[in-house]
């Protein structure tokens, strides 16, 4: 019996951490990457090296491959339209990415279906923001990991931005005083079954998570709310894949939807060593047409840490990986990336906690301080 084979637009550390599911589920993995040091390189059956939005590649992917899913956003829409309306199987379908990849038309979309997110608006002329400070300016399109975001305090923040982004097509939105952030992955199959992975909280410094805690300490209410929100978005995109959606939580225990991200995402990487079935497998699962399986956690807490870039440097930082694999039930990942700069996600921590009188934030702060030199 031959192998299913799925294509993979991107080549990063997402698509890399399918290998394990790829034997797993007995499926070859074709990618579509620029760069041959890229991480998912060194796993998949065959790569075509071209841009992410190069649609002729894309093509040659589709001939070779029975699916093709995404692990990024980075995408030519619609010239991948043609390619979809000619019989190429995307899952997500187009449709279900079309209203997410630019940030004001997704939150469009979202407050079309009625779910919930802070107040918005297109932003046509820096002159006509009519939201008290702090407001939160983000690029419509190809922001990632806090690039593109901007938490703007003052009339002078914004006339600097103002001139430094002439030509980018901007959103304003209010500054939400959140009390947590949270995340939750969200399964859809080609059945319309969902599943959920618990709901995390995540840390961010600076718009760039630092680490998740799963599952996050909050109310079954909010679990539940967070639950729903994800379950009407899939089904109303019609989605065949896994989502990732990241959440405002306030002082009134409201959620309000911050980002989606249509592929797995790094909210869910604690997957991984944490439950049976990781997003990654659970993604391929489901554009496969094989049944879900569990979200079950297999540990009463995860803490994931990243491990990101603090200087430039080519360096694989092995010393410190060591120190850091001697915390007992700890899992290290490291995406083989080349070079060191700040801010780059190189890998990442998974440290199961089998014992509740640990505290999640302290273990993740030993780590912090291990990887950052800090005493």
């Amino acid at each position: 019996m031959n192998n299913q084979r799925v294509g993979v637009i991107g080549g990063g550390q997402l698509a890399w951490m399918m290998a394990t599911a790829m034997e797993k589920l007995g499926i070859d993995l074709l990618i579509q990457t620029p760069h041959p040091d890229d991480p998912a390189v060194a796993i998949a059956d065959e790569v075509i090296f071209a841009a992410i939005d190069d649609a002729e590649a894309t093509e040659k992917l589709a001939q070779k491959c029975d699916v093709i899913t995404f692990e990024n956003e980075f995408i030519n829409l619609d010239a991948l339209k043609k390619l979809e309306g000619n019989g190429v199987c995307f899952r997500p379908k187009l449709s279900a990415l079309s209203p997410l990849l630019d940030k004001y038309q997704q939150r469009s979309y979202l407050q079309s279906i009625n779910v919930p997110v802070p107040n918005f608006i297109p932003l046509e002329d820096f002159s006509s923001i009519n939201f008290d400070f702090p407001v939160v300016i983000k690029a419509r399109r190809h922001g990632y990991d806090g690039q593109g975001t901007f938490i703007i305090n003052n009339g002078t923040e914004l006339t600097s931005l103002s001139q430094r982004s002439a030509n980018v097509s901007l959103m304003v939105e209010e500054y939400i005083a959140f009390e947590r952030e949270l995340a939750i992955m969200a399964a859809r199959s080609v059945t319309g079954e969902i599943l959920t992975y618990p709901l995390v909280e995540t840390y961010q410094k600076e718009q760039v998570c630092h680490w998740v805690i799963a599952p996050a300490t909050v109310s079954k209410t909010v679990q539940l709310e967070a639950k729903k929100i994800a379950e009407h978005l899939l089904t109303e995109l019609d989605v065949v894949g896994i989502f990732g959606i990241e959440f405002f939580l306030t002082s009134e225990e409201k959620l309000l939807v911050n980002e989606i991200a249509p592929r797995t995402h790094n909210s869910g990487h604690y997957t991984l060593d944490a439950c049976d079935i990781s997003q990654f497998e659970m993604q391929l699962r489901a554009v496969t047409g094989k049944p879900l399986g569990s979200t079950e956690l297999n540990a009463s807490t995860a803490v994931m840490v990243n491990l990101l870039g603090y200087e430039n440097s080519h360096d694989d930082y092995q010393e410190k990986r060591d120190k850091i694999a001697q915390h007992p039930h700890t899992y290290v990942h490291w995406y083989g990336k080349t070079e060191s700069r700040p801010g780059r996600k190189l890998g990442h921590v998974t440290v199961l906690i089998k014992n509740n009188n640990m505290n999640p934030e302290m273990i993740a702060k030993e780590i912090e301080s291990i990887w950052y030199n800090q005493p």
